[in-house]
């Protein structure tokens, strides 16, 4: 997959900045490219930094209203400058990156969103297209506890909302795949948040046969395919970059076992 990187790089402005705990959600004002798709990520520049040289790969959140919204967790020296930035801050963005989710275009699909921690982040904006596209998703979202559920009222606006805490605090206790929104039948699964998680909710799907797609989290350095850093091993072509091949892949196409 071929990048030109000069169409797509853009500087933005923060507009608005909602922090929750270690989290930081970033409303940003730049010219927004056309045909955004929801599990598409963008490379942000950390600038006037003396130890964070690489852009960081943060998943694209929405798109509303024309502006970018970006989750971000703070996880080391770059995340944490993004989750300390204030209004009018400017950052330089190469986006958007990767390949995304499948958007059914069947109006009663029966659609089904799993994701914890970060990964819900990708999710919130297929919720809304698939919202805006006439299919009303059941969304499931995991967290340590009430205080660790992330953007709940943003996902009721596009689904219906299901909650698992491991400590019982928020829903249902224990894990996603307990869950009682797994006694539905779905046409299709898609899923973001970690690994063991995400291969937790694939096997269920295998099982079933149920179609279902991840959105990896690998290390990505350079978003382009250039670096090698984010290589996943595949059952069709054998070792392809996240970034550019993914991140959002089909669960057959992986060397999970599930």
């Amino acid at each position: 997959m071929e990048v030109d990187a000069k169409k797509i790089m853009r500087d933005f402005a923060v507009a608005d900045v909602r922090t929750m705990g270690s989290y930081a959600l970033l409303e940003m004002e730049g010219d927004l490219p056309e045909g955004i798709k929801p599990g598409q990520f963008v490379q942000i520049e950390i600038p006037d930094s003396k130890t964070t040289y690489l852009r960081r790969p943060i998943s694209i959140c929405n798109v509303e209203n024309g502006r970018l919204w970006l989750l971000v967790r703070d996880a080391g020296a770059g995340t944490h400058k993004l989750v300390e930035a204030k209004r009018g801050d400017r950052f330089n963005i190469i986006m958007p990156l990767g390949h995304g989710f499948t958007v059914p275009a069947e109006k009663g699909a029966r659609i089904l969103l799993a994701g914890g921690g970060v990964g819900v982040a990708p999710l919130l904006y297929l919720a809304k297209t698939l919202h805006d596209g006439g299919i009303c998703p059941d969304i499931v979202l995991g967290a340590r506890s009430k205080a660790d559920v992330l953007l709940r009222d943003e996902f009721e606006r596009y689904g219906r909302l299901h909650i698992s805490t491991d400590d019982g605090s928020d829903g249902t206790p224990g894990l996603i795949t307990a869950n009682p929104v797994w006694e539905k039948d779905f046409d299709a699964v898609a899923v973001c948040g970690p690994t063991p998680m995400m291969r937790a909710v694939a096997s269920i799907c295998a099982g079933r046969g149920i179609p279902c797609e991840v959105s990896l989290e690998n290390m990505m350095a350079c978003g382009l395919g250039a670096c090698l850093c984010c290589v996943e091993d595949t059952k069709d072509k054998g070792n392809v970059c996240v970034c550019t091949d993914g991140p959002v892949f089909n669960i057959n196409k992986l060397k999970w076992q599930l």
